[in-house]
């Protein structure tokens, strides 16, 4: 047995001791110099811990809490609540801090508008957040820092995705093309399911992903291609394990990426192989390009960079390694958001017959039982429209927007936000001001239209949020949402299969907020002959 006298004689000995207290007193005190000198008249928050911060309590990850057994009854249900819960203490503008890194958090529409509509040219930058720096390089489009690269990179991906049909009437078939496989499938599998119901996640997403893979990678996928299907899922993963597991410690101590085991190994490898997935398709366009007949954002962007290689531009931004994680960002916004909101409209449709019901009469009657739903549509039936709306302001996809960072130190609202701090604004908040939304909780479609039952614009309805970095595909996703819901919603009548409870409806938090896994069952409404032109 290895003797203890060295550590009892030398590691714990007096001086030792003596030394390690005095260290962490002086590393004390410089932590309070430092946080007394650069955050004097910051916005109030709770007191951090020194080096951990607020990191624990409210804060504690969903991993920690399921482990723990912490449940819903016990306090908030999502960190949205709980960060709401504090503006009622603190204010609309508070502090925390997670480890040394100052964090302020926006509650309402008011502070929300203000920092990021008013004051854009400080508040639009993205932080330096280790577990996505790792793996983006900063490039890209959603967390690419703000500034004249990003702008370009983004006015050359917006203009280039709306020549190829973003926001316009010609992408309808494209979206058609997909709810048509959907339609379909729903039918066998539901007939296969024997009253357990069917997943609606893979085909919802399936078709929503095809749609933004035609425009930038110029294909669509089969809904059976199975490495397809396996990026999808590698996608949904890879955002469960980078905010409600163990990894989110990576945000803390980066070394933690670099583990040969555990989650962090599974996240090296959900990055490993959707890298050799997007890689792939780049050689492939660049193997067949053809300038005179450009198929895809790839395609354009590839063109894009051999002319500023003529013109002799050698620091251009325009390269294949940032079109790569462009393609990334693109492919991950351009699904997961959506799909969710799908998944989410469905499912109220579910636990509300009498509104599913009333949606269904609207379509019939503007649209009939035959003729597919159209864009066009959409000012003819206020209340279906009223319905998406509720259900995103319920349901807010992504519910603290994707952190924001002050470029500058600001003195905003009486108070003086360094520079560098994160930025949160808390757009759950906002759809749930009460001071806004009469009865802001409660589930109420008709609050979206006036006494004539036409279709209210409100402000303070934000879902795809606001100032310079609003989602640039707002256009499209709104298209993708009323196409899908009316298609679905003309051919067939949703309920939970017999005996099913419904599932919980403050969501799964992640990067966005999904509803937990449900199946629905189905039956058609139209005549088969109707069902057939469908």
């Amino acid at each position: 047995m290895v003797s203890l006298s060295w550590l009892s004689g030398s590691v714990l000995s007096n001086a030792n001791v003596a030394a390690l207290l005095l260290f962490l007193l002086v590393f004390f005190l410089l932590y309070r110099k430092k946080r007394d000198s650069v955050y004097r008249n910051i916005p109030p928050g709770p007191k951090p811990w020194p080096v951990v911060g607020n990191f624990g309590g409210f804060l504690v990850p969903s991993f920690i809490q399921r482990r723990t057994g912490q449940r819903a009854s016990s306090g908030p249900t999502s960190p949205m609540e709980a960060l709401s819960g504090l503006s009622r203490t603190y204010g609309n503008v508070f502090s925390l801090f997670v480890g040394t890194q100052l964090m302020v958090v926006l509650n309402g529409y008011e502070a929300v508008k203000d920092a990021l509509s008013n004051h854009p040219e400080v508040f639009s930058d993205r932080p330096d957040i280790p577990a996505i720096t790792i793996m983006t390089k900063r490039k890209g489009i959603v967390f690419a820092p703000y500034g004249p690269v990003w702008r370009k990179q983004r006015k050359f991906c917006h203009a280039t995705l709306r020549s190829f049909g973003l926001g316009k009437l010609s992408l309808e078939p494209c979206i058609q093309e997909g709810l048509a496989t959907i339609r379909t499938e729903l039918l066998r599998l539901n007939e296969e399911s024997s009253g357990a119901g069917v997943d609606l996640a893979p085909l919802i997403s399936n078709a929503v992903s095809n749609v933004i893979c035609s425009l930038i990678l110029g294909q669509r996928f089969h809904h059976d291609d199975r490495e397809f299907r396996n990026m999808l899922d590698l996608m949904v993963h890879g955002l469960e394990i980078c905010v409600n597991s163990p990894a989110v410690l990576i945000n803390v101590f980066p070394l933690l990426y670099y583990l040969p085991f555990g989650v962090f190994k599974q996240l090296r490898q959900v990055e490993k192989d959707i890298t050799v997935f997007l890689k792939r398709i780049i050689a492939k366009h660049h193997e067949t390009l053809d300038p005179d007949n450009p198929r895809d954002l790839v395609d354009m962007y590839l063109m894009e960079m051999l002319a500023q290689q003529a013109a002799g531009e050698k620091d251009s931004s325009f390269n294949e390694d940032y079109l790569f994680y462009i393609i990334g960002d693109l492919f991950i916004a351009g699904t997961d958001t959506t799909t969710n909101s799908v998944l989410w409209i469905l499912l109220y449709m579910v636990l509300h017959p009498d509104v599913q019901d009333k949606v269904q009469a609207e379509i019939d009657e503007v649209v009939g039982k035959h003729r597919v739903p159209s864009f066009t549509d959409r000012g003819s039936l206020p209340f279906t429209e009223a319905t998406i709306m509720e259900v995103q302001r319920l349901t807010v996809v992504v519910p603290l927007a994707i952190p924001h960072m002050a470029s500058e130190t600001k003195v905003f609202r009486g108070y003086t936000i360094p520079k560098g701090t994160v930025i949160m604004p808390n757009l759950w908040s906002v759809h749930r001001d009460p001071t806004v939304w009469d009865d802001a909780d409660t589930f109420k479609p008709a609050r979206f239209l006036d006494d004539e039952g036409k279709l209210l614009k409100k402000e303070c309805f934000i879902p795809f949020g606001i100032g310079r970095r609003v989602c640039m595909g707002e256009q499209l996703a709104k298209m993708e949402l009323f196409l899908t819901v009316t298609s679905l919603l003309q051919a067939f009548k949703f309920r939970l299969p017999e005996g099913t409870p419904p599932p919980p409806l403050h969501g799964r938090f992640g990067l966005t907020l999904a509803p937990y896994p449900f199946t629905v069952c189905v039956s058609t409404r139209t005549s088969n002959s109707g069902t057939d032109s469908l």
